[in-house]
């Protein structure tokens, strides 16, 4: 059997990849005073980050299962059960603008991400620019 190799880093490199950039995302958003529209292209990457982590566990998931470690792939999978859920409540609330229930969303995030330590902001602006508006035409060209 010849050995799996990924051009952007395995699953689990690019989940902590993305965990910390949500984690980044979201000090930089309890800093913000009121919502704006780089607020809102924030939360859109925080949305879409959780959507690409719960593929990333079910890629990692599947990959345990075809080598039988079937209790392994159940347990793992029920340690991340909740970043799909989240990631649908988060993306529906934005598409309906409904910021109240984004705000819960992101009180009820913040403790999953609470075991990184942040010391300098290493993620460029760039890295969500414009995701909320790409979110919105998704949506848009979905419905």
């Amino acid at each position: 059997m010849s050995r799996i190799t990924y051009a952007d880093g395995t699953p689990t490199q690019q989940r902590n990849s993305l965990r910390r950039a949500v984690a980044e995302v979201l000090r930089r958003l309890s800093s913000k005073p009121s919502l704006d529209a780089d607020s809102k292209d924030m939360l859109a990457f925080v949305a879409l980050a959780l959507r690409e982590i719960a593929e990333g566990v079910d890629r990692s998931a599947t990959a345990w299962e075809k080598r039988d470690y079937y209790l392994k792939a159940d347990q793992f999978r029920r340690e991340w059960e909740w970043a799909a859920p989240t990631a649908d409540r988060l993306l529906a609330a934005l598409c309906a603008e409904r910021w109240n229930d984004v705000l819960d969303e992101l009180a009820q995030l913040a403790p999953r991400f609470s075991d990184i330590r942040i010391k300098q902001l290493t993620r460029p602006p760039s890295l969500w620019k414009g995701c909320y508006e790409t979110l919105r035409i998704s949506k848009t060209l979905k419905a």
